[in-house]
């Protein structure tokens, strides 16, 4: 049995789609038991910052994809180890590979990291550059209008389908083969968010605009829905430039035999989230 944390997540929803379609048992973690997922599908009800909330999801489980950043992963780990877990893939992030630990992000990436190394398990850890899903943050911007205004309109990045995060994870859930190991992964372009903006709107028939988000304006924005020093970590990484995800690489082909989905593909997988 793999357990899937994150089930109903940009990226555990692919995984368990992929790993259901091929065959794989999985069960996967939600909060409320009452979250549809696909059939065939178990479902188990847990909070990650509650390690001893998970012993019945944990029940003939050998691997378990894992989310970063809780209240005691060292204590998430060993309750899996208890459980005779053999595996955990986890979804770490780009800014781990900033190794900046007066960077929130990057040290709750880090830290996180470093409760894999230690728990005992086989791991295999991933470092996606930034979701093309995170483009769904426009979408009540482009349901009322023809402009896109966002913030960080001179860094292009080449950011990754959470479907093929997803197909990486399968595979190293899967297998042994690649134990020990920390992946970066990729979309197969750098793009600016003018360029998202553009192939948004060429999807839909409509001409969009993009307008950059001054600093100041953006800032203010970010601090009422997250934490400050979320805001500062992320204003560290686009702005002062300690972060660098315009390389595409060649992690996600070397290791899945498929080309990267482009983010045309995302958008019209998508689309009906913008109508």
């Amino acid at each position: 049995m793999i357990l899937v944390t994150g089930a109903t997540g940009n990226v555990g929803a692919e995984l368990v789609r992929a790993l259901s379609s091929a065959g794989e048992p999985v069960r996967g973690l939600v909060r409320r038991p009452d979250h549809q997922l696909p059939a065939g599908v178990q479902a188990a009800a847990g909070d990650l910052n509650e390690p001893d909330s998970l012993r019945d999801a944990l029940n003939d489980v050998k691997a378990v994809f894992l989310l970063s950043g809780y209240n005691d992963m060292p204590a998430l780990l060993a309750q899996m180890q208890d459980a005779g877990t053999e595996r955990v893939v986890l979804l770490s992030g780009g800014g781990a590979a900033a190794t900046d630990v007066d960077n929130a992000v990057s040290r709750y990436q880090l830290q996180s990291e470093e409760a894999v190394h230690d728990s005992g398990l086989d791991w295999t850890i991933l470092r996606p550059y930034g979701f093309m899903s995170n483009t769904l943050q426009w979408a009540p911007q482009v349901r009322s209008g023809e402009v896109v205004r966002a913030p960080f309109a001179h860094v292009p990045v080449a950011s990754i389908d959470p479907y093929d995060i997803a197909a990486v994870a399968a595979v190293a859930l899967r297998s042994d083969e690649h134990a020990g190991e920390t992946f970066r992964l990729s979309g197969p372009e750098a793009l600016l968010p003018a360029d998202r903006a553009r192939i948004l709107g060429s999807a839909l028939g409509r001409e969009l605009r993009f307008e950059a988000q001054p600093n100041d304006e953006a800032r203010a924005e970010m601090n009422a829905s997250m934490p400050v020093e979320y805001v500062d970590a992320f204003f560290g990484f686009y702005v002062d430039g300690t972060l660098d995800e315009t390389q595409p690489l060649p992690t996600v082909q070397q290791l899945t035999a498929a080309e990267p989905r482009h983010f045309e593909q995302w958008v019209a997988a998508h689309l009906d989230a913008f109508h």
